[in-house]
């Protein structure tokens, strides 16, 4: 499953800097779209080459686009599109996105930026044109709310369990966002809390939010009939 790549304001610096950033869950692969270029256009064998942060490996190149030669690192720890030329395409890399798959490791601790991300886009000759930054985050597993069970018939406070990044805060809501109920996932991500307050009878729509270390997710919504 892959993250999709939130969008983020250009980087400060010469006016025209490459940038890109992505929030991907450990163990997982995103997408990184790169963009940004605003210089001079250049021709046949310029170069943009992306090195991958910290443990973060490049295992795709999607671009779908003729005049354009994707290669990755034999370590996979960088990836570059060059530029062959075409006679249709004036502004190879400006007005356009380039995409690089990078997997995060399973062990990455979600919240944190892996180190080192780093753009650059040479000329045919390796001359520096433009260089920039970009921005991995660890992003944090969607949290699991396995009781009460989906469609379910049941009392007004029912149990409440599932699983979750261990440490992260659960949070679990109704459809109009009341709080149900709230703990700390445990060591081995299990968590349950039981509701505070009577739950209003007839339809309820369940969800659960875990927050770990300045990131969030949600569960999948389940419903519920109180009777």
């Amino acid at each position: 499953m892959r993250a999709a790549a939130p969008a983020v304001a250009p980087s400060a610096g010469h006016g025209r800097d490459l940038w890109g950033a992505v929030t991907i869950v450990p163990g997982r692969e995103g997408v990184l779209e790169v963009a940004g270029y605003e210089g001079p256009a250049h021709g046949a064998g310029s170069r943009l080459t992306l090195t991958a942060p910290g443990a973060a490996r490049v295992t795709d190149l999607p671009l779908d686009a003729v005049g354009y030669r994707g290669a990755v690192s034999a370590d996979r720890a960088s990836a570059t599109y060059t530029y062959a030329g075409t006679p249709q395409e004036t502004h190879p890399w400006q007005d356009r996105s380039f995409p690089f798959v990078l997997a995060v490791p399973a062990n990455a601790v979600p919240g944190t930026r892996l180190p080192g991300c780093a753009l650059s886009l040479t000329d045919a000759h390796g001359t520096a044109l433009d260089d920039g930054t970009c921005t991995v985050t660890v992003g944090l597993p969607e949290p699991e709310l396995t009781a009460p069970l989906s469609g379910v018939a049941g009392g007004s406070r029912p149990p409440t369990a599932g699983t979750a990044y261990p440490g992260a805060q659960v949070s679990v809501r109704d459809q109009d966002e009341n709080e149900v109920c709230s703990t700390t996932a445990r060591t081995d991500g299990s968590w349950s809390c039981l509701p505070g307050v009577d739950l209003p009878a007839g339809p309820v729509r369940l969800q659960a939010t875990a927050t770990f270390n300045g990131v969030s997710a949600t569960s999948e919504q389940i419903d519920i009939t109180v009777v």
